[in-house]
């Protein structure tokens, strides 16, 4: 079956003067999925979703959203994506319901007032819909915020950042409104510094780094690129180098140590290392053992261990310097 991308975008380059901010960025987001974008601070992702919502020109490359030209149609592309960015839309000073046929008709919604009436109930606000928004609940004007970004049904959503600073039960409505849209067939590209939200969410990852997708595949995907994380604790800080010994056998991988637990960790590829098999060998050994584990890989271990921490302003200044022009 032929793969629909409703997100494709080849060799995108944008300059700040003589900041390069995109060096080449690929990006393909099949459509009804979604894409999570991750990076360092700095890496290019703020300046992709500008250019991917037509907020700026880009100085090489293309890209189709929809199945329209960014820059030919640009018109074309707008109607039809929503955008929730970092920083809330919402009028505090009106009430949700307000808010809501204020946005469908800048939109030329037809029903303004049925459409919001079918937003407020989708996102558990009905309750709340005619109290000014500025008494809400940070996680109650998050959810209005996406309430707002799809009055129109776009086919893709641009959601970047969409629960920053939220506490984790009011992340879960959002996260769970996010899932419906995609059973639906909206298309959603998203950007956040939560991998947890990441590997809820995301059918596919795009990790970003100096302005180019460095690396692509499901969370699982990237996850076996990292490895199994091994980890033995010690009665006896001598025991250590027989038990790094253990390890480096088992894992063939160079073990490190934290010598303040009396602990030596490695990384694994190997599937057939089980912890019944790990504690057999050290006891073989001799090693006085407190503890032992065998711990998946998390999409942080993948996070640094592919693309690296936040880089400094040297290394990433494209973000900063999209944000200053």
């Amino acid at each position: 079956m032929t793969t629909t991308y409703t997100v494709l975008s080849e060799g995108l380059e944008k300059r700040f003067g003589d900041v390069r901010a995109l060096r080449g960025l690929d990006l393909a987001v099949a459509e009804g999925t979604v894409c999570g974008v991750l990076g360092p601070n700095g890496a290019g992702k703020t300046t992709a979703v500008r250019l991917l919502t037509t907020l700026l020109r880009p100085d090489a490359g293309s890209a189709r959203i929809a199945g329209h030209d960014l820059v030919r149609e640009a018109a074309a592309v707008r109607r039809r994506i929503g955008v929730t960015g970092q920083d809330t839309s919402i009028d505090g000073d009106l009430t949700g319901r307000q808010n809501l046929r204020l946005f469908a008709r800048l939109h030329r919604v037809r029903g303004a007032a049925a459409r919001a009436a079918e937003l407020l109930d989708r996102f558990g606000l009905t309750e709340a819909a005619d109290r000014p928004a500025s008494g809400y609940s940070g996680g109650m004007r998050r959810r209005l915020d996406l309430a707002a970004s799809l009055v129109r049904r776009p086919e893709v959503l641009f959601l970047d950042e969409p629960t920053t600073g939220l506490d984790p039960a009011s992340r879960t409505p959002v996260w769970d409104a996010v899932r419906e849209l995609t059973g639906e067939g909206t298309t959603v590209l998203l950007t956040t510094q939560y991998l947890e939200e990441a590997d809820r969410l995301a059918d596919d990852i795009a990790l970003v780094d100096r302005g180019r997708v460095a690396h692509t595949g499901t969370p699982a995907g990237l996850k076996s690129l990292v490895g199994t994380h091994v980890e033995v604790v010690v009665a006896d800080a001598d025991a250590l180098v027989t038990a790094a010994g253990v390890l480096d056998r088992l894992t063939g991988a160079e073990p490190s140590f934290d010598r303040e637990r009396n602990a030596v960790g490695a990384v694994t590829g190997d599937p057939t290392l089980t912890l019944p098999r790990l504690v057999r060998t050290l006891d073989a050994a001799g090693v006085p053992l407190l503890d032992a584990s065998l711990r998946p890989p998390t999409l942080d271990d993948v996070f640094l261990r592919l693309v690296g921490g936040p880089g400094t302003p040297s290394d990433h200044p494209a973000e900063d310097e999209e944000r200053a022009a």
